[in-house]
């Protein structure tokens, strides 16, 4: 399942992200895995969620991110959940259509049973019909 947190910058989507997997992270049996553009947050997150610097690796687009996802799950097959800070940013999706990247995430959680809970810095009026079911905070 993909779910997405929705506001314009600054009105405390990565706040709502952090209390979401610290409350998840302690009724789950899998692993999490918090993907974020820096690692300022590291003090914030329960210290059973792995935090994952991005910027890294250099990733230059979106499909290179979702290979990098995909090969975060093919290294983890107890992992259960993965948060995602910044999304536009780290998975290179600023001013792009993020519809067919969040469609292949959607298989990648059906087929190997992932969620993935993604912050969006994007008004909740300025997404396509087709993810308005997927948001569960829109700020």
């Amino acid at each position: 399942m993909v779910q997405l947190i929705v506001g314009k910058k600054g009105k405390g989507k990565t706040k709502q992200l952090l209390d979401k997997v610290n409350s998840e992270v302690k009724e789950i049996s899998g692993n999490v895995v918090y993907l974020d553009k820096n690692a300022r947050h590291m003090y914030e997150l329960n210290n059973k969620v792995r935090l994952v610097d991005v910027s890294q690796f250099m990733i230059e687009n979106s499909s290179e991110f979702l290979g990098f996802v995909a090969g975060v799950i093919s290294q983890d097959h107890d992992l259960q959940q993965m948060y995602f800070d910044s999304f536009l940013t780290i998975a290179c999706l600023e001013d792009k259509d993020l519809v067919s990247a969040i469609d292949k995430l959607e298989k990648l959680s059906n087929s190997f049973e992932v969620d993935f809970i993604l912050s969006v810095s994007q008004d909740k009026s300025e997404l396509p019909a087709g993810l308005q079911d997927k948001i569960i905070v829109a700020l």
